[in-house]
């Protein structure tokens, strides 16, 4: 395996500490503390700024926490994917990496699953069976 970048386990340690209760409990503690400095300060404009530019530093840099651990869920999801398409009898796998291709294609490839689900609906409807594998032309 390659060596783990800095910002990747930096990341990866970030969501570990900022996803659990305990980080949560401090985040809504650091809040009461500021309210309850409000009247020290008179409720200043100083007072409210602080506050104001802390949550707003916060936020920027927890984006791309998010989106980092999205991204990497995400990718890790679609290979497990892949693995299940490719060691499945049966299973198309021009259906593999289906996430890097255009929209249109992507639409088409809906479009023909949503058909099969259709007829699927259709024959349970009309009493029939639906567990079959009928083929589906994924050029």
């Amino acid at each position: 395996m390659n060596q783990v970048s800095l910002f990747v386990r930096l990341a990866k340690a970030a969501s570990r500490f900022t996803g659990r209760a305990a980080s949560f409990n401090l985040a809504a503690l650091v809040i009461i503390l500021w309210l309850v400095t409000g009247p020290v300060f008179g409720f200043s404009d100083t007072w409210q700024l602080v506050i104001n530019t802390a949550t707003t530093i916060i936020t920027f840099l927890m984006v791309f926490l998010i989106q980092n651990t999205q991204n990497r869920d995400t990718e890790a999801i679609q290979i497990k994917l892949d693995e299940l398409i490719r060691s499945t009898q049966g299973a198309h796998n021009a259906l593999l990496d289906l996430e890097e291709l255009d929209e249109r294609t992507l639409d088409e490839f809906r479009e023909k699953y949503e058909a099969l689900a259709a007829k699927a609906r259709s024959l349970v409807a009309t009493g029939g069976n639906d567990s079959d594998s009928p083929e589906v032309n994924v050029k």
